[in-house]
């Protein structure tokens, strides 16, 4: 554990807590327990967004406008309040004790350490590929193509007997579906 001074500068006050985690300390596990609850997540989002130190006031605000879907301007005090208190009581010591972000009770800010950055690939959505929209259409015109091969067959039209064309039907979705798994790196896993 690393010791943390009880005041930064002088004329600081203390933090919420004497010791934090080194980064070293920061498991996966750690990690996704910090980031359970959507509130801690919105605060990093909101951090991350502000690029610095900021008010606890206004944090409050903006995570409480997210979970009403709301501005700022449309909440009512019970809604920033409720807010308010679980980041002050809460969710703030937390991530302070964690080393994540640098929390002042007493003065009512917030600021990020360096440790929040590692946090930030996880807040993020999975990126789609563009190639992963293509798919839904590529299994629609290999239905579309089966079922006209197979139309054909039923009326005649294409001399095979019903067996091999359910052969054929099977070897194009287990094709389409092999390209697809490849494609995505379900293989190379």
């Amino acid at each position: 554990m690393i010791e943390r001074s009880q005041a930064d500068a002088v004329g600081e006050s203390p933090h919420v807590s004497d010791t934090i985690d080194s980064p070293a300390d920061l498991s996966l596990d750690d990690i996704y327990h910090l980031l359970q609850t959507k509130r801690r997540r919105d605060v990093l989002r909101y951090l991350h967004h502000e690029g610095g130190r900021v008010r606890l006031r206004d944090l409050a605000e903006q995570v409480a406008a997210w979970e009403q879907e709301t501005a700022i301007e449309n909440l009512s005090s019970s809604e920033r309040q409720r807010v308010y208190i679980s980041l002050y009581q809460s969710h703030l010591p937390k991530l302070d004790n964690h080393g994540i972000v640098t929390y002042d009770k007493d003065r009512g800010w917030v600021e990020p350490t360096p440790l929040v950055a590692r946090l930030y690939p996880y807040l993020e959505p999975p990126h789609r590929t563009p190639s992963s929209e293509r798919w839904p259409r590529r299994y629609a015109a290999t239905i579309a193509l089966c079922g006209l091969l197979l139309g054909t067959i039923a009326a005649g039209i294409v001399p095979v007997s019903g067996l091999v064309g359910a052969g054929l039907v099977l070897v194009a979705f287990a094709t389409v579906t092999g390209i697809h798994a490849w494609s995505t790196g379900a293989f190379r896993r």
